[in-house]
C-alpha cells in the first residue's frame, strides 16, 4: 500500500465482489488529492496498475469476477480520468499532418528524443555496475514479464494490412509458439543470470511511480478503443528505439562478464530491430494513418507518451544514480539468498 486509495483498493479486493458504495468516491475525486504530479504520484499509479492487472494475470486471492466489477470500473474510470490528464500535461498532443507524412513525424519525435534526456543506455553499457543492472532489470520486470500483452488487444479492432502488421509483430514477442523463446522467458533468463527473483510480479513493491506509469500507459491505450490509434503509436515508437538501446545493454552485460543466456533476450531485441521498425512505422502506422486520416494525430501521441516516459524513467534513475543513491523505492536486496 502507497497510500489510501491503494489501502481501500487492497482492503476491498480480498473480499468477495460487492459494492464499494459513495464513500470510495470523493476520496478518489477530491481535488487536493491530485495536487502533485500523477504521474508520480505512488498511490495513484500503484492503484491504477492493480486494477490493470486484473485484466492480465490477477491475484491470488483475488476473485477473478473484481475484472469486470461495475464499481471497481467506476474507480478505475476516475483512476484513469487523472492519469490521462498527467499525460497531457507532460506530452502536447501532435500539430495535425496528413497521413502519407505519419512516417516521418515518427522518425522525427524519435530523433528529437533522442536527444533530449539523460543517456541511460549509454551508462549501462560503460560505466554501471552489477547492482546497477539489477536495479535497471526490476524496473524493466514489471512489463517484460507481461511483454507486449497490452498491445494484443488492438488486434482484433484492426482489419487488412494494419492488422496483420501488429500480428506479425507480436507472434514474434511469443516466440513462433515456442514457449521458450518467448520474450517473457528470455528475460526470465536475464534476471536469473542476474542473480534475481525471475516470478511473475517479484519486484512490484519495489518499483516507483514513474515504472509503473510506463506499463499503465501500455493497459490504458490498449484496453480502449478510442485510444486504438495512440495504443499503435506506442508500439511503433518502442519498436524503433529499443533495438539500439539493447545493443548497448547487451554490451555492458558483457563487460561485466554477463553470458550468452543473461544477454540473449537483449541480442535477439537488437537482431530483429530493423525489419520490426520498418514494419511498425510503414505497415502498422502507416496503414493506420491511411485508413483513418483523422486519427493520425493519436498515433503521433502515442509515440510522444512513450518517449516522454521513457525520458522520465531514465531521469529518475540517472539522478539517484548521480547521488549515489537506489532508484528503487527500498535500498533492499534484489539478489537471491
Amino acid at each position: 500500500m502507497r497510500g489510501p486509495i491503494t489501502s481501500l483498493l487492497f482492503e476491498r479486493l480480498v473480499r468477495p465482489p460487492h459494492r464499494f458504495g459513495l464513500l470510495s468516491l470523493p476520496l478518489l475525486s477530491f481535488p487536493a488529492r491530485f495536487a502533485g504530479p500523477v504521474l508520480e504520484d505512488e498511490d495513484v499509479q500503484l492503484a491504477l496498475f492493480v486494477c490493470y492487472e486484473l485484466h492480465h494475470q490477477g491475484f491470488e486471492g483475488v476473485d477473478d469476477r473484481w475484472e469486470w466489477n461495475p464499481s471497481l470500473l467506476e474507480v478505475r474510470e476516475i483512476l484513469e480520468a487523472r492519469f490521462e490528464e498527467g499525460l497531457a500535461r507532460a506530452v502536447r498532443y501532435p500539430p495535425g499532418s496528413r497521413p502519407e507524412q505519419t512516417r516521418q513525424a515518427l522518425a522525427e519525435l524519435v530523433a528529437a528524443a533522442a536527444v533530449d534526456g539523460p543517456d541511460l543506455a549509454g551508462f549501462l553499457r560503460e560505466r554501471a555496475g552489477p547492482e546497477q543492472f539489477r536495479e535497471f532489470a526490476a524496473h524493466r520486470s514489471i512489463h517484460h514479464l507481461k511483454e507486449t500483452d497490452p498491445r494484443t488487444w488492438a488486434i482484433p479492432r484492426l482489419s487488412d494490412r494494419p492488422k496483420a502488421a501488429p500480428a506479425g509483430i507480436q507472434a514474434h514477442a511469443y516466440g513462433g509458439g515456442r514457449a521458450e523463446r518467448t520474450r517473457s522467458e528470455l528475460f526470465r533468463a536475464t534476471l536469473r543470470g542476474l542473480g534475481m527473483d525471475d516470478s511473475y510480479g517479484a519486484h512490484l513493491d519495489r518499483v516507483p511511480a514513474i515504472t509503473l506509469a510506463v506499463s499503465n500507459a501500455m493497459s490504458l491505450f490498449g484496453l480502449h478503443r478510442r485510444h486504438l490509434g495512440a495504443s499503435l503509436g506506442h508500439l511503433a515508437a518502442v519498436e524503433t528505439t529499443f533495438s539500439a538501446s539493447c545493443h548497448l545493454y547487451s554490451l555492458g552485460l558483457r563487460r561485466l562478464g554477463g553470458g550468452e543466456a543473461v544477454r540473449r533476450f537483449y541480442d535477439e531485441r537488437a537482431r530483429a530491430g530493423a525489419t520490426r521498425e520498418r514494419i511498425a512505422a510503414d505497415d502498422l502506422c502507416g496503414g493506420f494513418a491511411a485508413r483513418y486520416p483523422s486519427r493520425a494525430g493519436d498515433v503521433l501521441y502515442g509515440a510522444a507518451c512513450a518517449l516522454t516516459l521513457d525520458r522520465l524513467f531514465a531521469e529518475h534513475v540517472m539522478s539517484h544514480w548521480r547521488r549515489g543513491a537506489s532508484s528503487l523505492r527500498e535500498a533492499r536486496a534484489t539478489t537471491r539468498s
